[in-house]
């Protein structure tokens, strides 16, 4: 392999454009597109530069019989722990690594979004065609209205538990990303914090509108009782527009969330500190036991179980108070 496609490989991986390697590099983009296209080489003094950034060897980089990378480390399978200065396993991530992980949360962010968004819209039609065939405006009674919103509702969710599984599968392997102690390549943290950075002002703004439009949301229910009074079915349209709001506001702050997470995962920072990975390990291990414990017996002691699944949403809200908690009693002792 020539240096030109060494170049282009490496550029690659990293996720860098020609200008992002060209501002590194101190040249213009110009040059970059010339090395790549083997139409001019680079002197000593940008070969060792380009070593430096890449962070690989002038051997890797000069020597057409070297095709491959010496090896790295990828995913966690091939992953050996090592350990820091406090004993910790620490799990090795390469800047390929890093950088498949940002892509795939960029690309699953939309999906994801889409599938939250599919869940909040998906009891529109039940509530409209209730109502609707109540007041006898379309050709269906009340029950029928409600049967055939039941199944649209059915549907749409499905589709949208589908696209999580799907998700889910191809995040299996960046799983450890977010629950191991990580010892990342050098360089990984500067790329990530430059990424990041320039991701932070469309970050702001796109969780600022998700959480402007999901407190505006109520407005055509005020306005609509403000106008019309106790009008049913003008109440009914005005929750569908509320639920059309509150979706595309969610579907802004799901988006960009999980983008910024990625960065976070790998910066570990945020919610996902080493410490803050322990504290998920030791509360996960007790509270969701109890947790299925708990939906177990009260499902056969009632026999609801079109009603008890309930316990898991809200048990999923009460596990974040308990970590608060937990993590707030974890500082006080000094843990």
């Amino acid at each position: 392999m020539i240096l030109a496609d060494k170049i282009v490989n490496l550029r690659k991986k990293a996720g860098w454009s020609q200008e992002e390697l060209a501002e590194k590099m101190g040249v213009s983009r110009q040059s970059i597109s010339k090395w790549e296209g083997a139409q001019s080489v680079p002197d000593m003094n940008r070969i060792l530069k380009l070593s430096e950034v890449f962070h690989v060897s002038t051997d890797y980089l000069l020597r057409d019989d070297m095709e491959e990378l010496p090896c790295t480390v990828n995913l966690l399978e091939e992953a050996e722990p090592i350990e820091n200065d406090k004993g910790e396993a620490l799990i090795k991530v390469s800047l390929e690594t890093a950088n498949e992980y940002l892509e795939h949360c960029k690309k699953s962010s939309i999906s994801i979004a889409a599938g939250v968004m599919l869940c909040i819209l998906s009891p529109i039609l039940l509530i409209y065609l209730s109502v609707a065939g109540e007041m006898k405006k379309i050709p269906l009674t009340e029950d029928q209205g409600a049967m055939a919103g039941l199944i649209v509702m059915f549907c749409i969710v499905a589709s949208a538990v589908v696209i999580f599984i799907i998700n889910g599968h191809k995040g299996a392997p960046y799983q450890f990303l977010e629950k191991e102690p990580l010892d990342t390549e050098y360089g990984i943290d500067g790329m990530v914090r430059d990424k990041m950075k320039k991701y932070e002002k469309s970050h702001i703004m796109e969780f600022s509108m998700g959480v402007v439009l999901c407190i505006i949301s109520c407005v055509p229910i005020f306005l609509v009782q403000l106008f019309y009074g106790d009008d049913d079915f003008l109440t009914v349209m005005a929750v569908g527009i509320l639920l059309m709001l509150v979706s595309i506001g969610v579907f802004f702050i799901v988006r960009t969330s999980i983008i910024w997470d990625g960065y976070q995962v790998l910066l570990e920072e945020g919610d996902y500190t080493r410490i803050a990975k322990q504290r998920e390990k030791s509360i996960g291990n007790i509270y969701w036991p109890i947790v299925t414990a708990v939906y177990l017996f009260v499902s056969f002691i009632t026999m609801k179980w079109g009603i008890t699944w309930v316990i898991w949403p809200v048990a999923g809200i009460l596990y974040s108070v308990v970590a608060v908690i937990y993590g707030n009693y974890c500082v006080g002792k000094g843990k």
